[in-house]
């Protein structure tokens, strides 16, 4: 005998990916979408609602045909870390869903064992935010999430946000679309250099590319992907509470003192959470601190 379910909203099963297409599809895009994966994110990700041992099976299958391979994570219980070989790297190059996404594959094991901490957790934040939005009924998907953007700042130099995402809140027949730089620290690097990312928004918030010839640029170059700048999120993990406050603060202190970075706040949306508060109450729950200032509210009223 099971337990009840709790009732769901009427739409909350729109944005599980469809089982009407192909699961090794869906895996192959997943996984040159995000780069790797283990096999438990996977299954949150694509079918949360089968068993395990499905994803495994696809999994095995597209291995024997040379699409997928995977490196084993020593200090985890031997888990697996999927990513697509040089082939399916080819192969998915080119499909519509993947349009745009920065070509670089992890096609080696040693390739992957380099990336394998951070790219996995920005993953582990994405599964927070699908999570909650299947449990609210709102649209967040699978490829609703491109990891490691990169945007022209001027001098040459480049802003590489560690995802954008792409986030639809649903209230009966009102739509509401957001999107959000995100940006994953796991305490790896000094609390001043993360605060300097910052400065790095600012740019991008400001920079307007030179005219070329006759052609003039209309505005700032992020005009040419965004409607609107997009929120800048980060998510922080890797420490204690104490630790993850101060550098919150930090973040906060660079808002509040820094010229370009507070026009950039008086723009923008900006906002830190830490991502075991958003895997335990939901990522639209009242987690983020507002790095402008006031109370922690849901990152969608920042």
């Amino acid at each position: 005998m099971t337990a009840a379910q709790p009732p769901q909203p009427a739409n909350a099963a729109g944005f599980t990916p469809s089982p009407t297409e192909p699961l090794a599809h869906q895996l192959l895009a997943a996984l040159a979408q995000h780069r790797m994966a283990t096999t438990h994110q996977l299954h949150v990700l694509l079918r949360p609602d089968r068993t395990r041992q499905t994803i495994s099976q696809q999994l095995n299958t597209l291995r024997r045909d040379r699409l997928v391979d995977f490196a084993v994570l020593p200090q985890a219980h031997r888990t697996r870390v999927w990513y697509l070989t040089a082939k399916a790297a080819r192969l998915t190059r080119d499909w519509p869903a993947l349009r745009g996404r920065p070509p670089y594959p992890v096609t080696s094991r040693s390739a992957a064992s380099l990336k394998t901490p951070h790219t996995l957790t920005v993953l582990r934040a994405h599964l927070a935010f699908v999570a909650d939005a299947r449990r609210r009924g709102d649209e967040h998907g699978h490829l609703d999430w491109t990891p490691e953007m990169f945007h022209a700042i001027g001098d040459g130099e480049r802003l590489v946000a560690d995802a954008v995402m792409h986030y639809t809140l649903t209230n009966g027949e009102h739509r509401r679309k957001l999107r959000a730089f995100i940006e994953v620290d796991r305490t790896t690097m000094s609390s001043e250099r993360l605060a300097a990312k910052l400065i790095e928004y600012a740019r991008l918030w400001s920079y307007e590319p030179p005219a070329m010839g006759r052609r003039r640029q209309a505005g700032p170059g992020w005009l040419r992907w965004y409607p609107v700048f997009p929120r800048v999120l980060f998510v922080l993990t890797g420490a204690t509470q104490p630790t993850l406050r101060n550098r919150i603060s930090d973040l906060q202190a660079m808002v509040a003192h820094h010229p370009l970075v507070a026009d950039l706040g008086r723009n923008v949306r900006l906002g830190a959470a830490v991502l075991e508060d958003i895997e335990e109450h939901g990522a639209t729950a009242d987690v983020w601190a507002p790095l402008a200032g006031g109370e922690k509210r849901s990152w969608s009223e920042l």
